[in-house]
C-alpha cells in the first residue's frame, strides 16, 4: 500500500512542473546596467534603458518623447565589438494587447502593453521597442527593452508574455497606436513589427456618469401629452458637475425646432419639467436633450403627436340658388359618365379585331409560340397592363440610414469629382446620409485622417468602397532621409497623409470584412462598387465576399440595399423614375454625375494611353 502512495506522490511532484508551464506568468522588465547588458554577464534576461543609459553610452540625451528609443538600436548598443549580432533576421511579434492599469488621476488613463515574440528567428532575438502614438498626432512615448548579449531564446519560448512598462497620462475617450518592434531591425523592412489601434476608456467608463461633465446625459425622460401641446420631464445633472442649462431638439420631414431649457434649481434639485409647443397634429418627431455644454452626449426620445378630431358641423341649409344648380350638374355628371363608357367599350373591341388578325403575336404563357384562341389573348392583354401604385419606404429606423463612402485618390482629381457627385445624388435623391472625407475637412484636420475614419466606420451602417485601378496599388511607408530623429517614428507609423489614410481605411475595411465572414456575421453593412470606367478585376479580393454594385447601371439595387425594399415581387416590381438608369440624368444632380463619371473615363483612358506607351 505505501509503494502505491510511493508512486502516486512522485508522479504528482513530476506533474507540477508541467501544470506551472500552463499558467505561464508575464515577463517584466528590469532595471540592469549597461555594462551587464553588453557583456553578458547573469541577471540581464529582460531589462530596460534609460535616457541616462543613452546619454552613457552615446554621449547625448535622446528627445523627450522618445525615450530611450534610437534608431538602430542593437547596433549602437550591442553591435560594437561584435557586429554579426544584429546582422540576423526577426519577425514581427504576435498577440500585441493593451491593458488598462489602476491610475488615482480621473482625467487620463494608463495602459501596459503585451506580447509573445514569434518563433521566426527567436534564437537571434536581442529585444523589443514599444512606440506609443496618438492617431493624428506624434509620438507620445517610447520604451526599449534588451537582452544580454548572450542570450538565445529557444523556439518554444514564444508561447512566453513579455510586458512593457506603463505608458501613464493618456487622454480619456481618445485613440492610439502602439507598435511592437522585434530586434534587431533586419535590412528588410517588412513584417518587423505589429500595430494595434486602440482606444482608452471614456469618463464615464473609467469614473462613473455622475462624476463626468461632457459625457452626462438624462437617463430618465417621460413624456406626457396634451393636445399638441407635450410636457417632457427628465431628470437634471448632480449638482456637483456645474450644469446650469439644458437643450431640446425635435426633427421631423425637414422641420427642426430648438428649446432652450433653463431648470430653477430651488425649486426642484432632481428634475425638471419643460413644455414643447406648435407641434404639428399627426406627426411623429425624433427629439434629443443634452446638457448644454460643448459635444454633450445627447439621449433621443420620440415624440407622436394624435391627430386631434374635431366635431362634426351641422351643413348649412341649401340656399334656394342651390337646390336649382344641383339638377344641372347631376346632369353634366350623367352625360360625361355616358361618355366614359362609350370609349371604355369600344377600346375592347378595337383591340379584339387586332388581335384576330395576328392570332401568333402572343401567347398566355412565356415560352410557347403555338397560336391560341382570342379570349386567352384578351386575358392576357388585360393582366399584362402596367398598375403603378403608390409604396413608402418601410418605417423601421427614425433617421436616414448613415453611408461612409471610401475611394483612392490615386487616380486623381476627376475620379474623386466623380465620387463627390455620386455622394451629392445619393444624399440628395436616395434618402440617405452620406459621408464623406472631402464634405468634413474640419473634422478631418481635428480629429487626424485615420481617427475619423474608424470612427466614422464604427458609427455607419452601411459603408460604400468605391473600387478603382489605383485602389490596388498598396500604400508604402515614406522611405527616411537624413538622420533626423523625427523620420524614425513616420517610417515607422505614419497617419498624416490623406492618401495614405484613405487607403489604410480601405485595408482596415476588408479586415474588418474577413473577420465577418469567418465569424459567420452578417455582411450586408458592407457594399463595393465601380464606375463605368473601372473593371470588376479592380475589386480587391477581400471585397469580393460582399455584394458590388456597377454605377450608375445599378443605382436601383443601391437603393434596395441601403432601405431594405424588395425590387421584384409576383406580378409586379418597383420603379423609381429618378433613380432608374434612363431616368436619373433627368436630374440636375443626375446629370452631374453622368459628366463627372464621363470626363473621368476619359482621364483614365488617356493616362492608360500614355501608360501603353511609355512601355513600348
Amino acid at each position: 500500500m505505501w509503494k502505491a502512495t510511493l508512486v502516486l506522490y512522485n508522479l504528482l511532484m513530476l506533474g507540477e512542473p508541467l501544470l506551472a508551464q500552463d499558467d505561464v506568468a508575464a515577463i517584466t522588465p528590469q532595471d540592469c546596467s549597461l555594462d551587464c547588458i553588453q557583456q553578458g554577464g547573469p541577471g540581464c534576461e529582460y531589462c530596460r534603458i534609460t535616457r541616462v543609459d543613452i546619454k552613457k553610452a552615446l554621449g547625448f540625451n535622446s528627445i523627450e518623447p522618445f525615450g530611450s528609443c534610437i534608431p538602430w538600436p542593437c547596433f549602437d548598443l550591442l553591435g560594437k565589438e561584435d557586429p554579426k549580432i544584429c546582422q540576423h533576421y526577426v519577425q514581427a511579434p504576435n498577440e500585441v494587447m493593451v491593458e488598462f492599469v489602476q491610475e488615482p488621476n480621473p482625467k487620463s488613463d494608463t495602459i501596459v502593453v503585451s506580447w509573445k515574440p514569434s518563433y521566426y528567428g527567436i534564437a537571434f532575438l536581442r529585444g523589443f521597442q514599444v512606440s506609443l502614438q496618438a492617431l493624428g498626432g506624434s509620438v507620445i512615448g517610447c520604451q526599449l527593452f534588451l537582452f544580454h548579449r548572450n542570450l538565445s531564446l529557444p523556439a518554444s519560448h514564444a508561447q512566453m508574455v513579455y510586458k512593457s512598462d506603463p505608458f501613464p497620462g493618456l487622454s480619456l475617450g481618445s485613440q492610439y497606436a502602439v507598435t511592437v518592434l522585434a530586434l534587431p531591425v533586419p535590412e528588410e523592412w517588412e513584417r518587423f513589427y505589429r500595430s494595434k489601434i486602440f482606444s482608452t476608456r471614456s469618463c464615464a467608463d473609467k469614473n462613473g456618469l455622475e462624476q463626468c461633465k461632457k459625457d452626462w446625459y438624462p437617463k430618465h425622460i417621460e413624456v406626457q401629452h396634451e393636445g399638441t401641446s407635450v410636457t417632457v420631464t427628465f431628470n437634471l445633472a448632480p449638482p456637483n458637475l456645474g450644469i446650469r442649462s439644458y437643450f431640446s431638439v425635435c426633427y421631423s420631414s425637414g422641420i427642426k425646432k430648438y428649446t432652450d431649457i433653463t431648470p430653477n434649481s430651488s425649486k426642484n434639485r432632481t428634475h425638471h419639467s419643460f413644455q414643447l409647443n406648435d407641434l404639428q397634429e399627426g406627426t411623429n418627431y425624433t427629439c434629443e436633450i443634452a446638457a448644454n455644454e460643448v459635444d454633450a452626449v445627447r439621449k433621443t426620445f420620440n415624440v407622436q403627436v394624435m391627430r386631434i378630431h374635431k366635431e362634426d358641423v351641422s351643413p348649412p341649409s341649401v340656399t334656394p340658388a342651390l337646390a336649382l344648380l344641383l339638377p344641372l350638374c347631376l346632369a353634366v355628371v350623367a352625360i360625361i359618365l355616358v361618355l366614359l363608357a362609350t370609349l371604355t367599350r369600344r377600346r375592347p373591341k378595337l383591340q379584339m379585331k387586332k388581335l384576330f388578325m395576328n392570332p401568333e403575336s402572343l401567347s398566355c404563357t412565356s415560352g410557347l409560340s403555338l397560336p391560341l384562341p382570342a379570349s386567352c389573348e384578351i386575358q392576357h392583354h388585360q393582366e399584362s397592363r402596367t398598375q403603378e401604385e403608390e409604396m413608402s419606404l418601410p418605417r423601421t429606423r427614425l433617421t436616414p440610414p448613415r453611408l461612409l463612402m471610401c475611394y483612392s485618390s490615386r487616380d486623381g482629381p476627376a475620379h474623386v469629382k466623380a465620387v463627390m457627385q455620386l455622394g451629392a445624388f445619393v444624399q440628395q435623391y436616395m434618402a440617405t446620409e452620406v459621408c464623406l472625407d472631402l464634405w468634413d475637412s474640419l473634422s478631418v484636420a481635428q480629429e487626424g485622417s485615420m481617427a475619423w475614419y474608424c470612427r466614422q466606420i464604427r458609427e455607419s451602417d452601411f459603408i460604400l468602397v468605391i473600387c478603382s485601378q489605383g485602389l490596388k496599388h498598396r500604400p508604402e511607408h515614406p522611405e527616411p532621409e537624413g538622420d533626423d530623429e523625427d523620420e524614425e517614428t513616420e517610417a515607422v507609423l505614419d497617419f498624416r497623409s490623406n492618401t495614405f489614410s484613405s487607403d489604410t481605411a480601405v485595408q482596415l475595411i476588408g479586415e474588418e470584412v474577413g473577420r465577418a465572414k469567418a465569424q459567420g456575421q452578417d455582411l450586408s453593412k458592407y457594399m463595393a462598387a465601380i464606375f463605368e470606367y473601372s473593371q470588376d478585376t479592380d475589386i480587391p479580393t477581400e471585397l469580393r465576399l460582399v455584394s458590388h454594385y456597377m454605377l450608375t447601371s445599378d443605382l436601383p439595387l443601391l437603393f434596395s440595399h441601403l432601405h431594405g425594399v424588395a425590387l421584384h415581387r409576383p406580378g409586379a416590381y418597383l420603379k423609381i423614375n429618378h433613380i432608374s438608369e434612363e431616368g436619373f440624368t433627368n436630374l440636375p444632380a443626375g446629370a452631374a454625375l453622368q459628366l463627372a463619371i464621363y470626363e473621368a473615363g476619359l482621364t483614365m483612358r488617356a493616362k492608360g494611353r500614355q501608360s501603353v506607351g511609355g512601355g513600348d
